[in-house]
């Protein structure tokens, strides 16, 4: 790639990448998108909820997302992996794992976050398949199914509020002793929600479908769909990179227009928030966009 300075680079080329790159195509930025092609949702067999695209494939949407932008010759690709970020005197600089170096007047992180998977056998397996984060995008597919919820504590508590408007058949899975108030408790038990605080041993599936949760003191239950809240890393570490805050749950940090807490670098998708779908990324995606563009505008008039 002869071009090293750009407009903009966008750290991600995944939904929310994708739809910051078309708004900056559009707008005549000369623009750098670097994406290692590993998006959380890789393993998803169908992505729903996302209206024109309702049950399509991740990779058919991505891929799809991609063609459209391509059409815009001033964005850019580059396959592979951006390993840190510098705030330079005129802008930053961005550089990969394989050693390029590209320069940019703005970043947008795009770079969606990992998830960190329980010690339990199956379950990586199941992720995104039969073992699901998000009623919205994956529920209707599950419903009045025997269904479980693997949390604890007050998460467990909202989100079997989301799970029961599908299905009546759902059972609280705290692996290990329930962390629920006595007032939490007696909901569950109003709503006919059983709490099994046993330890989980494994999880037995046929290709990601879940069959089983097998416990660790030999008992096991039969079931169609298991949801779990789990940790997350950030793929891109913008707070050790560029020194962008990260709210208490470990999202960066953005104000409504997306734009971080280091001045020049926005952030959109799933890096920045709890509501983690494709339309959503898609969204803060082109909102993102417009809003480099905007200040771009701004400091050249």
């Amino acid at each position: 790639m002869q071009n090293k300075n750009f407009d903009v680079i966008i750290i991600g080329g995944s939904y929310a990448g994708l739809s910051a790159g078309m708004a900056l195509g559009r707008s005549l930025r000369n623009v750098l998108m670097i994406n290692d092609n590993k998006p959380c949702n890789r393993q998803t067999p169908h992505s729903h909820n996302f209206i024109t695209h309702d049950g399509k494939t991740p990779k058919e949407i991505g891929e799809l997302a991609k063609k459209d932008v391509e059409k815009y010759n001033t964005i850019h690709f580059y396959e592979g992996t951006a390993l840190k970020a510098i705030k330079k005197e005129n802008g930053f600089e961005v550089e990969t794992v394989s050693g390029d170096k590209f320069g940019a007047k703005k970043i947008i992180l795009a770079s969606g976050v990992k998830d960190v998977m329980p010690d339990i056998p199956g379950f990586a397996e199941c992720w995104g398949i039969s073992v699901i984060h998000c009623p919205y995008c994956h529920g209707y597919e599950v419903k009045n199914e025997i269904t479980g919820i693997l949390a604890n504590g007050e998460m467990a508590y909202e989100f079997s509020k989301l799970v029961f408007n599908l299905t009546k058949n759902l059972t609280l899975f705290t692996n290990g002793k329930s962390a629920l108030t006595t007032g939490q408790s007696d909901k569950f038990a109003q709503n006919n929600i059983s709490i099994n605080e046993d330890e989980i041993e494994r999880i037995e599936h046929e290709k990601g479908n879940l069959k089983t949760i097998v416990f660790k003191n030999g008992a096991s239950v039969p079931l169609k769909a298991l949801y779990a809240k789990i940790p997350f890393q950030q793929n891109f570490d913008a707070s050790e990179n560029l020194g962008c805050e990260l709210t208490e749950q470990g999202f960066i940090k953005v104000d409504f227009m997306h734009k971080t807490t280091v001045a020049g670098v926005f952030a959109c998708g799933d890096n920045v928030t709890m509501m983690r779908s494709v339309a959503n990324a898609t969204a803060q995606g082109n909102f993102a966009g417009a809003m480099v563009n905007k200040e771009l505008s701004e400091e050249e008039f």
